[in-house]
């Protein structure tokens, strides 16, 4: 007879304050406890984006931690902007940033596949399949549709590569965020990344085009500048120059203060007279010398003193303030200067070239363009440098609508940068991400073992992309119709470019390379691998331990009835 020894109750395990949701004995409970519950958080993130999702996603109105409001259907922007507390949601968050990062474009369909995948697979865990299982399958799946994709590629980006083709490789990205302006902002975007194209395009920088923003008149009335453009006046008389040596200082371009304060006695009237004028003899020394070294635009990071500004105008200098940091290093790139901490001449070194600093008109708001002579104007050398950055000077009514045509160029700049790595292209509109549906289902079937199950699931999830995109421009039961429509078009031969018109102009369904709707194959790639190794990485938690937080001040109490768990 074996002897029972009692077992103590509450085993101190953690610190103070920790939380611990972990899976207990019983199989169900440990479910409940941990996978339902990031499972369902999971898939409330998914929701909240999904109807955001293609031309006709719907805008989201997010006010942030500190007031400031957001209207866009960005997934990225919206992801940023609510702060996401719960833990598994989190990993989604990350994988969509990762998304962000590495392809700038594809961010809303991480989240919503990734989403999709764990609604499957909490149908699959609840009858009894053990997580490692619907893991293993998900895995084989996505191996499967990742070689099935290289296979759907109908065409590639044309290099050299002209406006036109650059444009309709973008229209189909930028115009899931501005649709009905994709037409004129592909040609902007396209515009501006030819003009900054270096010889070796797998060097193009996406920093090299930038966006400024005047508020006023319309789209229509946007353009680009091949060069900087800052939404300011320069500070002094002087508001042209051409072929200037420039000089770019961090520093406040004033009289040094002391570091300590001192007491100065003055007995007499001459001593007030002659108090500051040494002060400006050494300060227009200063100046005279960097005059002298032939800089005749200066950038000032900080401020400039009203004494300065005399002597600099006195020396015809002009003087430009840019206040951002990550403005000032685009400029020093832009003109090839150093950006000095001292006031004093630069060297021959330090110093940078522009061709044309000059102030210009744009809708009733004075403008300052710095920027290097175009083909066919006077005194341009076919040798000199090119301008290293272009403009989009955007127009619109209101501030929130800027912001968002900003995110649309963000995006299509992405893209661009992303198809110079892959220019391979595949169907859009939903069609490819049905093909693989149909083809890894296929696969699926010719499994044997569980993980055949999770290998199917994986399958239908790949349907919520052009279901959403059907759901969100024709409604729900229209959507369900042009489903069954893609999928009877895909069971034929030949039919795996059909995807989803959002425009409904006939039965719903159109031929996405006929009208040019074509997606980059590696933000495709990524987005696939991205969503299903965060859905994974839910899938194989069965604990959430929580610390206690660090000291600050207390959380605020919740109302009496709400549980601890909420």
């Amino acid at each position: 007879m074996s002897l029972k020894v009692p077992k103590p109750n509450n085993i101190q395990l953690f610190k103070e304050g920790y939380k611990a949701r972990q899976r207990l004995c019983d199989h169900l409970q440990g479910l409940e406890d941990a996978v339902l519950r990031n499972i369902q958080a999971v898939a409330e993130l998914s929701d909240l984006v999904r109807t955001s999702f293609g031309p006709n996603g719907r805008n989201k109105l997010v006010i942030n931690h500190l007031g400031r409001l957001f209207v866009t259907s960005d997934a990225a922007t919206i992801i940023r902007e609510v702060e996401v507390v719960h833990p598994a949601a989190k990993l989604l968050v990350m994988a969509s940033q990762a998304q962000e990062s590495e392809m700038g474009d594809a961010t809303n369909m991480v989240i919503i596949f990734a989403g999709e995948l764990l609604k499957r697979a909490e149908h699959l865990l609840v009858m009894g399949l053990h997580a490692s299982e619907v893991v293993q399958g998900y895995e084989l799946a996505l191996t499967k549709a990742l070689s099935e994709l290289e296979s759907l590629s109908t065409s590639s980006l044309p290099n050299p590569f002209t406006l036109s083709t650059l444009a309709e490789a973008l229209k189909p990205a930028i115009a899931s965020k501005q649709y009905g302006f994709e037409d004129m902002l592909s040609k902007f975007v396209a515009e501006a990344a030819l003009a900054v194209m270096p010889s070796n395009p797998k060097n193009f920088n996406v920093d090299n085009v930038r966006v400024v923003k005047i508020m006023g008149s319309s789209l229509s009335a946007s353009r680009v500048v091949q060069g900087m453009v800052f939404g300011r006046e320069p500070e002094g008389e002087l508001k042209k120059v051409t072929k200037a040596k420039v000089a770019v200082f961090t520093c406040p371009i004033d009289i040094t203060q002391t570091e300590t304060k001192g007491t100065v006695l003055i007995r007499n009237a001459d001593e007030m007279l002659n108090f500051t004028r040494d002060e400006e003899k050494h300060l227009e020394k200063i100046f005279r010398e960097i005059a002298d070294s032939g800089v005749k635009v200066i950038i000032a990071g900080s401020s400039v003193g009203e004494l300065a500004m005399h002597f600099l105008n006195r020396l015809n200098i002009a003087v430009l303030k840019v206040l951002s940091k990550f403005d000032l290093r685009r400029l020093c790139r832009v003109v090839n200067a150093t950006p000095l901490a001292r006031i004093g001449a630069p060297t021959p070194e330090e110093a940078g070239f522009v061709d044309v600093f000059e102030t210009t008109e744009i809708g009733g708001d004075r403008v300052t363009v710095l920027r290097q002579l175009l083909p066919g104007e006077p005194g341009y050398d076919s040798k000199s440098e090119k301008t290293k950055t272009a403009t989009i000077v955007l127009r619109g009514a209101t501030a929130n609508r800027l912001d968002d045509l900003e995110r649309a160029v963000d995006d299509g700049v992405n893209v661009i940068k992303a198809l110079l790595k892959d220019p391979r292209l595949v169907p859009g509109a939903g069609a490819t991400e049905l093909e693989l549906a149909r083809r890894v289902d296929t696969y699926g079937s010719g499994l044997k073992g569980l993980a055949q199950h999770a290998v199917k699931r994986y399958a239908t999830a790949l349907e919520v992309i052009p279901r959403t995109l059907a759901e969100n421009a024709l409604g729900g039961a229209e959507g369900n119709e042009v489903l069954s429509r893609l999928w009877a078009k895909h069971e034929q031969k030949g039919g795996e470019a059909w995807g989803v018109d959002v425009e409904a102009e006939q039965d719903g369904t159109l031929l996405a390379t006929e009208h040019k709707i074509l997606d980059s194959l590696a933000a495709k790639s990524w987005a696939l691998k991205l969503a299903t190794e965060a859905a994974v990485s839910v899938l194989s938690v069965d604990s959430i331990i929580m610390s206690k937080p660090a000291g600050g001040p207390k959380v605020p109490q919740q109302a009496g009835n709400w549980d601890e768990d909420d």
